[in-house]
């Protein structure tokens, strides 16, 4: 496949962050509202239009900034769909549930875009130029997915994989581990200055295309 140009680059890599992004958060919120929560649902947040989860830093300047300089991985977030962990019927249960909604259909997602690159990779090359972006565009799908799983199952609050973390252990501990919370996104930064996040990424996504035969 030929190298892509910058707008060609936007054409592949902007659909499948958004839609990462947008059915990450509704998950969570549609979970929610299965277990009692109806907070994103009554914000009109369940929904699968973008502009009502776009954040400004983590859905298009993160991300843009990353495609920009060529890195080997992008990643990024949304707004955080809004829960209400006192509506569930078992609140500190029941907040493991709603958090790994996300990642869950994150990877969900990685594995249709897989079945998508490996259909436009079986055409022949002489195919056209739209299968081709759309193999980038698979490749794109599973990256981003992949990343995203794997950034929010990091132990680190407010991380869902933080949230995981307080609800499943006992009081005491559990209560120390939320009180990073504050921290998290500063965690994360050290991590991704450090080359530390891009590593865990990067592996992650490896081993996913590995598997994968890609």
């Amino acid at each position: 496949m030929t190298e892509l140009n910058l707008i060609q680059k936007l054409i592949v890599w902007v659909p499948p962050v958004l839609f990462a992004i947008t059915v990450h958060e509704v998950a969570h919120g549609w979970v929610a509202k299965r277990l009692g929560d109806p907070t994103a649902m009554m914000l009109g947040r369940l929904t699968l239009n973008p502009l009502k989860h776009v954040d400004p830093v983590g859905t298009l300047f993160m991300p843009g900034l990353l495609l920009f300089m060529g890195a080997p991985f992008l990643f990024g977030w949304a707004k955080p769909v809004p829960v209400t962990f006192q509506n569930l019927r078992r609140p500190k249960q029941d907040m493991a549930l709603v958090a790994i909604a996300g990642p869950a259909a994150n990877l969900i997602m990685a594995i249709l875009w897989s079945v998508l690159l490996k259909i436009t990779l079986a055409m022949p090359e002489i195919a056209g130029e739209q299968i081709q972006l759309m193999a980038y565009m698979g490749f794109a799908g599973i990256s981003i997915n992949v990343a995203l799983m794997v950034l929010n199952l990091l132990p680190i609050p407010p991380l869902d994989g933080g949230r995981i973390l307080v609800s499943l252990l006992p009081g005491p501990w559990s209560w120390h581990v939320s009180r990073m919370e504050p921290f998290g996104f500063f965690i994360v930064i050290g991590l991704l200055m450090f080359g530390i996040l891009q590593s865990i990424l990067f592996s992650a996504q490896t081993i996913f295309f590995s598997i994968l035969g890609l």
